[in-house]
């Protein structure tokens, strides 16, 4: 179902949405969505098998500055790793961990990278 997308807020929350139903499909379940702190955010953390997975969701409707997948810039992924690093500590993780990227194209096409970047 095609739903119209407003604000830049909602666009995201959006795309969001779409990635955590597209992650549950693929066999991943949620520990927590949107978990923020001093260092950044962390969209979507969900664990797939024995790894705990973080997921950087990116949407772009437009490709003129550039697409999702690209929108993930080192300076991006230096802030989701000290996130994740932070949430490891406070919740006293000590399993693997994979940074995903969820880029959803502006044909609402979802590309799933897994193990985008590493520490």
């Amino acid at each position: 179902m095609q739903q119209a997308l407003g604000s830049n807020l909602s666009k995201g929350k959006w795309a969001e949405q779409q990635a955590y139903e597209f992650l549950l499909v693929q066999g991943l379940q949620l520990i927590q969505k949107n978990f923020a702190c001093k260092y950044g955010e962390i969209d979507l953390i969900m664990q797939h098998e024995q790894i705990l997975v973080m997921v950087e969701v990116r949407f772009r409707s437009s490709e003129i500055y550039g697409g999702a997948i690209e929108s993930v810039n080192l300076k991006k992924q230096t802030k989701i790793i000290r996130t994740s690093q932070y949430y490891q500590i406070i919740h006293a993780v000590e399993q693997m961990l994979r940074f995903d990227v969820i880029a959803i194209a502006a044909d609402r096409k979802i590309h799933w990278i897994q193990n985008a970047f590493q520490t």
